[in-house]
């Protein structure tokens, strides 16, 4: 008998339908020659009876549940039964990013664990013992550089609940790379993007701002302020909805108050706590995001402090921004590589989208030359990196996944993505830069 039970984020409405209709589960059950036990969110008998227990992790977001479910707040996780924690993954929805994630939290644990990704007979094999988990290091010692020193990097917004491995301490920032880190409250953003919403609409009462700080994300004509950018117009999405003007200059809001903080706080760069956007001022920090990078101001999503150290390194060692990515899925040495937000510097084409996860704001789909790229991640714990080179292969733009996607072609890489990887979020960084990074870091 094998029991499986289910981690689903409410920010994914597609998949909100029982996880047993599914034709990538039916497809596994097919294959394995026998239909799951299916528990769903009920937890209580995972680990007994010496069943053989999966998590099948649908969505992106849920790393944070599977904590719930097995860590009381600052334990150490305690997982029933002492087996292995199997995670499956199907590929869709930020589902093997979230693994990904979780796969880092344990292994920071102690704890053991393995990501079931790929065909179905590839899954069923594993499952049976057909295939051994695959295994594979590319980590090496982070020395003490001090290659950020004197930069001072911004935390807006506590890091989103699901970076469950992705805790940075602040002293060991500063002692390793020379990052200054300060946490600026999200209210404050908040804050301003109303300020400069009743200026723009006129409200003086409301808006505090100097006269002319509030630049062209104030002009009542969405034409004037993507020109003054330097921004294409808006176009008609192919998966989201539409996008009205007003979403546009919401959006830009977002950019002209992150400017304000890095201006008020002497910033180099930031991280942002972006999903709180979307009930506290309904739109997302996709376009300024994108819009700090191509201004040379490193930022990052979801509050991930380690993906922010990360492309502020290859700033300094490679001199552009990267593309901060999660893994959608693998097949063979091909990964697919995807998020809505990309630097419009690093490029060649782009339009605008929705934000995948909620259909709201403005999101970017970029099309990127084919060629070298260097994939890169530093460690939450400081001691360790990954830098590769890789190639781009090919960009496509498909529903279901976050806006731009990429093809990276990565022997042996696949290894260490499905047991030891640093945490969800990785960065690709135009350019072969590997030996650069391993001689500076």
């Amino acid at each position: 008998m094998i029991r499986l039970y289910t981690l689903t984020s409410d920010l994914h409405s597609e998949m909100m339908a029982d996880a047993a209709a599914e034709p990538f589960v039916q497809g596994v059950e097919t294959a394995l020659g026998e239909r799951f036990c299916f528990r769903g969110a009920d937890f209580s008998d995972y680990g007994s009876d010496g069943a053989l227990d999966l998590f099948y992790v649908r969505t992106g977001g849920t790393e944070g549940l599977f904590k719930q479910v097995f860590c009381a707040e600052n334990a150490t996780p305690r997982i029933p039964g002492g087996a292995p924690v199997r995670l499956l993954t199907s590929g869709e929805s930020n589902s093997l990013a979230a693994s990904m994630e979780i796969l880092s939290y344990l292994r920071l644990h102690g704890l053991p664990g393995e990501i079931l990704h790929g065909s179905a007979a590839e899954i069923a094999a594993r499952l049976k013992g057909g295939a051994p988990c695959p295994s594979a290091t590319f980590h090496r010692p982070l020395g003490h550089s001090r290659l950020l020193a004197g930069q001072r990097y911004g935390i807006v917004g506590h890091p989103s609940d699901w970076l469950i491995s992705s805790d940075v301490d602040p002293h060991k920032a500063a002692e390793v790379l020379g990052a200054e880190l300060v946490e600026i409250e999200i209210e404050e953003l908040v804050r301003l993007w109303k300020e400069f919403d009743a200026l723009r609409r006129g409200d003086s009462a409301k808006a505090e701002l100097a006269e002319g700080s509030f630049r062209s994300a104030g002009r009542s004509s969405e034409t004037e302020a993507s020109n003054s950018y330097g921004l294409k117009p808006l176009n008609v999405p192919k998966f989201g909805r539409s996008i009205s003007h007003e979403e546009f200059a919401k959006a830009l809001r977002v950019y002209e108050s992150l400017r304000r903080i890095v201006d008020k706080y002497h910033l180099n760069g930031l991280t942002l706590r972006c999903f709180d956007l979307l009930t506290s001022i309904g739109t997302t920090g996709c376009l300024a995001l994108a819009l700090l990078n191509s201004n040379g101001i490193v930022a990052t999503c979801e509050g991930d402090v380690p993906a922010m150290l990360s492309m502020a390194v290859a700033l300094k060692v490679a001199g552009t921004p990267g593309f901060q990515v999660n893994l959608s899925k693998i097949t063979g040495d091909d990964l697919l590589f995807a998020h809505c937000t990309v630097p419009f510097n690093i490029v060649e084409d782009y339009c605008y989208d929705t934000h995948f996860e909620s259909g709201s704001g403005v999101a970017v789909h970029g099309e990127f030359p084919t060629g070298p790229f260097t994939l890169f991640k530093v460690g939450a714990q400081l001691e360790e990196f990954v830098a590769e080179d890789v190639q781009l292969t090919a960009n496509q733009y498909e529903n279901r996944l976050c806006r731009t996607q990429v093809h990276i072609q990565a022997p042996g890489l696949p290894a260490y993505l499905l047991s030891a990887p640093l945490g969800n979020h990785h960065i690709l960084i135009p350019g072969a830069y590997a030996a650069k990074l391993n001689e500076k870091l």
